[in-house]
């Protein structure tokens, strides 16, 4: 499949075989594939809480609306993110650069962030919203569907995962195979609508 027909054939599935279990070998091959999504300095601040107890995932099904493809999935991902990733050492994200490189982004990654928390919390949802669109892409290509979800209680999963204080939860990946297609895709909103070039009109 081409990166063009999994982006076109790719849909949210609501309704998964309950009896399928994922490989393991499969899982590690999917969780591979979502760590190569890009980062603000490579901090790679996406945490991934990978749900596959049966009776955690019916007590987070509780806590999202009781919507059955939360614990019908195979795999049930957590997309979290840590808040406090720019306080890492920066040799964590830079020791593999030039030794130049790393004397100059290095130095920049805390100060860039500190103090400003609605940066952090901000850097937190694009990171984790770019790896969690990097799994389901992944996990369709490799025979997988999935769907994207924020109807849930995210203090309740919070509690359920034993999220620490200092991260947060982006949404909700059931991932497994579907029995059931999804409904025809609803139209795209026109270019003139979503598209501006170079600037919003005045």
């Amino acid at each position: 499949m081409t990166t063009i027909e999994t982006i076109e054939s790719r849909r949210s599935i609501k309704h998964f075989d309950p009896e399928h279990s994922m490989p393991e070998a499969d899982l590690a091959e999917l969780i591979r594939l979502t760590k190569l999504a890009p980062s603000s300095f490579n901090m790679q601040n996406y945490r991934l809480v990978v749900v596959q107890d049966k009776a955690l995932q019916a007590e987070i099904r509780a806590a999202a609306w009781d919507q059955e493809h939360v614990s019908d999935a195979s795999v049930l991902f957590v997309m979290c993110a840590d808040l406090n990733a720019h306080m890492a050492d920066p040799a964590t994200y830079w020791n593999h650069a030039p030794q130049p490189v790393q004397d100059i982004l290095g130095p920049m990654i805390q100060p860039f962030y500190e103090g400003n928390d609605r940066l952090i919390r901000d850097e937190a949802v694009r990171s984790s919203a770019l790896a969690g669109m990097t799994l389901m892409l992944a996990a369709h290509d490799m025979g997988y569907d999935s769907c994207p979800m924020i109807g849930f209680d995210p203090d309740a999963v919070a509690k359920l995962i034993n999220l620490p204080a200092d991260h947060m939860i982006s949404f909700l990946i059931p991932v497994g195979k579907k029995t059931k297609p999804a409904w025809d895709r609803g139209p795209r909103l026109p270019d003139s609508t979503v598209v501006i070039h170079n600037r919003f009109p005045a």
